[in-house]
């Protein structure tokens, strides 16, 4: 039986491989709840969150529907609108490719970033993700929204080195740039087998509200504060 940590590290970067996902991958999809649920605010500025990612935010093995982005959603209400615009086995390289034209059509005030897994599992230079990521915050700050990233990890059977390195690349491109960070959007997912898919490294539908309570933590003060679209919270961007 594969340790804990062999377990984490392999969820987190198989997980998103987009090979696992051929047959099953999902186009990105823009859609809005019709109803409010009881927990979702009514009052504060109008938002609306776009996430780019790829499987883990696709809905891989169970559909959009049941996946933590439609949590999203639903915690958020009829107020606010998400767009979904996440595909199964996408790159940072793909994100950046796509990043500008969602940017122009969505308008969005807050973008997730929710890429980088599949760069890592294919041993990608770490120097070309972390300028991916870095141009995709960028493009997300000068179109005026705010960026999230969603950090990951690999299989230290990379090498630790590696493997510690890529993990690093988030708070980097975060402290860089004053992006909003999530650690580990797999937190106390990838270690926990019930929450696993049979195939041992996706997560499954029990899962997404564990992802989706990991991103609100960081998410919620966003949502609800006053402040304009793309002001740094809880992180303050180095003088450049």
């Amino acid at each position: 039986m594969a340790s804990a940590g062999w377990r984490a590290g392999l969820a987190a970067a198989v997980v998103l491989h987009g090979g696992l996902g051929v047959g099953a991958a999902s186009p990105a999809v823009a859609a809005t709840v019709e109803a409010s649920p009881p927990e979702a605010a009514e009052d504060g500025p109008r938002r609306t969150v776009l996430v780019v990612g790829n499987s883990i935010s696709a809905g891989y093995g169970f559909g959009l529907e049941r996946g933590w982005v439609q949590l999203l959603r639903q915690r958020l209400g009829a107020r606010h609108r998400v767009v979904n615009a996440s595909v199964s086995g996408d790159t940072t390289t793909g994100g950046l490719a796509r990043i500008d034209e969602l940017l122009a059509t969505h308008d969005p005030d807050i973008v997730i970033i929710e890429l980088g897994g599949n760069d890592g599992l294919r041993g990608q230079p770490l120097a070309g993700i972390r300028a991916n990521l870095r141009a995709m915050t960028d493009a997300v700050q000068e179109h005026g929204a705010t960026p999230v990233l969603a950090g990951m990890r690999i299989h230290p059977n990379y090498g630790p080195r590696y493997a510690d390195a890529f993990h690093g690349i988030y708070a980097a491109v975060a402290d860089a740039t004053g992006a909003a960070l999530v650690p580990f959007l797999l937190e106390g997912v990838a270690t926990d087998p019930t929450l696993m898919q049979r195939d041992g490294v996706h997560p499954n539908a029990a899962a997404q509200a564990k992802l989706l309570e990991n991103a609100w933590e960081v998410l919620a003060p966003l949502m609800f504060n006053d402040a304009a679209p793309g002001a740094s919270v809880g992180r303050e961007a180095p003088l450049e």
